[in-house]
């Protein structure tokens, strides 16, 4: 799925999913530093849940071909429509815009499905810079506990 200018969104298959909480990179494009632990963590919630539209995505940077991270939803939306999001990128992929670009891609995503009406974030309070790729995505703080600062993004139309 195209997701932005230079970066992909691919959805992970149950092959995939299980490649990445594997960490088996066997015939697979990904960048030396990937999968991380949460990548891998998001793979293992998604093979849980099995939802193929509400799962775990790759982000692939166009210039490279290669998977630097995974963008995703905790699940479906609840019965409220709402859903949670969750994201990261190897260390090398960090501060060029990339997570803001395929967080805006998977709003995009989101809100194209009739039962979302609202994303939700939860980035632990100290990560200022997932703080900054929600807040330039468009989520506005809503609260703060002593674990997260969580964000949310309401569908306007």
């Amino acid at each position: 799925m195209t997701g932005a200018d230079r970066l992909d969104l691919h959805p992970l298959d149950r092959a995939g999913l299980q490649a990445v909480v594997d960490a088996d990179a066997t015939g697979r494009r990904w960048h030396p530093e990937f999968p991380l632990q949460d990548d891998r963590d998001a793979a293992r919630m998604t093979l849980k849940h099995g939802d193929p539209v509400f799962g775990c995505y790759t982000v692939v940077e166009r210039s490279t071909g290669l998977a630097v991270g995974t963008i995703g939803f905790f699940g479906p939306p609840d019965e409220s429509g709402v859903a949670m999001i969750g994201y990261g990128l190897v260390p090398s992929a960090r501060g060029a815009g990339c997570a803001t670009e395929a967080l805006r891609a998977l709003v995009a995503l989101a809100f194209a499905q009739p039962g979302v009406r609202r994303l939700e974030a939860d980035p632990l309070p100290d990560n200022v810079a997932s703080h900054r790729v929600l807040e330039k995505a468009g989520f506005v703080r809503t609260h703060s506990t002593a674990d997260a600062h969580w964000y949310a993004l309401d569908r306007t139309a």
